[in-house]
């Protein structure tokens, strides 16, 4: 016997429908993306004990302190964030269709649909683009734990514990074997000036499809993305008022946790301790496995900033950063590829070149500033009434113009 299938009831989720802490959340999270990656691109300088797994050396006082900073707050704490919230999109993309009548089979559909072009954008982004990739693990990790969707808490649980102990056991076995392969060897940036962007393109195609796996197993990114399962089955950041002991237990513990378990980490690339290299591998997964209670943590902390702002916001105000940051947040997925690209034309060797001069703070400076042309943009297609482009195109592509038309509804990386 055949399970029955019935088309799309609805299409994406629409502007009504949003809620205002996950997108203030996701604007957020832009920022510590492009923060974290921007140093990656610099190739005037000398890599680190970690190589072109961790930050440059320092050159300058600033430039140690910018590197220590954002080792306790930026680094690894950035795709915690945003993998939780693609979780967290996930689940409420499932839930929406549900409730409206679509059948299991079709939403089964939808979602393997939605995770093959996450795969072909994650394709174009990484290397026709160049910039640093989540898109492809996205569209995978859709494909590998996307039935957890339609299984009772239970499973799901049972699966956050599975997969926690496994990268329990494995980020600290592989990170002692990169840094004992590392530390004392002569090394270079993978970049340098006279890099050119058809070498940069076939790399890119050629690691390709190495890529989603090398980050499956040397960061825990499967994991935070089944706690945004679970968050958005407690409705925590869609109603946050209901949810605010929760979310600011959340908030105060896992910040805390991340900071004290980036400690080393952030000491040792600033020159302040020089350990053995097992001591450099086992602090670098201290600090990714604390990246995950910071990246929850800072989710949280929206939440919780969400549910002040829509307070706020009922009686008759709204703030313009709240407001700024939330249109950002709509157009994660378009403003995630903006601020990639944008780091590749300024720092790259294959455009303007601003890696072989810059370091450390000279690279924060620049991804600040293209996070705000960012929110500068995002404001005004909010102001306008229009869509983040690459998140239209998504859309129509998963939607196949399926289900009631919704107006002014976007559809992002996270949703």
């Amino acid at each position: 016997m055949t399970k029955k299938s019935t088309p799309l009831i609805r299409g994406s989720v629409s502007d009504r429908e949003r809620s205002l802490a996950p997108d203030l959340a996701r604007g957020f999270m832009l920022l510590l993306i492009v923060l974290a990656h921007a140093p990656l691109l610099l190739f005037g300088t000398t890599p680190g004990v970690l190589g072109d797994f961790g930050r440059p050396e320092g050159v300058s006082s600033v430039d140690k302190v910018v590197d220590f900073v954002a080792l306790l707050f930026v680094d690894s704490r950035a795709y915690p964030m945003f993998a939780a919230l693609f979780g967290y999109g996930l689940a409420m993309m499932v839930g929406r269709q549900l409730a409206s009548g679509t059948s299991e089979l079709e939403v089964r559909r939808l979602l393997r649909r939605r995770s093959l072009f996450l795969l072909l954008f994650g394709l174009v982004h990484f290397v026709i683009i160049g910039g640093a990739d989540i898109l492809a693990f996205y569209g995978v990790a859709g494909l590998l734990v996307g039935w957890l969707l339609f299984r009772e808490n239970r499973m799901l649980i049972r699966a956050l514990l599975f997969v926690g102990l496994l990268y329990l056991i494995l980020i600290p076995l592989a990170w002692v074997g990169i840094a004992s392969t590392l530390v004392g060897e002569s090394m270079d940036r993978g970049i340098s000036a006279t890099t050119t962007y058809a070498e940069v393109a076939l790399e890119h195609l050629i690691a390709f499809p190495f890529v989603p796996l090398f980050q499956l197993l040397l960061w825990p990114i499967l994991l935070p993305i089944l706690v945004g399962i679970w968050a958005a089955r407690k409705h925590l950041l869609d109603k946050p008022q209901a949810q605010y002991k929760l979310l600011r237990r959340i908030a105060i513990i896992g910040i805390p946790i991340s900071v004290v378990g980036g400690l080393p980490r952030a000491m040792i690339e600033a020159q302040l301790w020089e350990p053995t290299s097992a001591i450099i591998g086992l602090a670098a997964a201290v600090h990714i496995l604390t990246g995950l209670a910071g990246g929850l943590g800072y989710g949280a902390m929206f939440g919780l900033i969400g549910a002040r702002v829509s307070r706020i916001k009922a009686s008759g105000h709204t703030g313009m950063v709240a407001w700024c940051l939330a249109a950002m947040g709509k157009r994660s997925l378009t403003f995630y590829i903006y601020g990639e690209a944008m780091l590749v034309i300024i720092l790259s060797p294959v455009a303007f070149g601003l890696g072989g001069m810059l370091h450390s703070t000279g690279a924060a400076i620049v991804a600040v500033l293209v996070w705000l042309s960012g929110v500068g943009l995002a404001s005004l297609l909010e102001f306008k009434g229009l869509r983040g482009p690459a998140d239209a195109l998504l859309r129509r592509l998963v939607y196949r113009n399926r289900g009631r038309r919704q107006e002014n509804g976007s559809m992002n990386l996270t949703k």
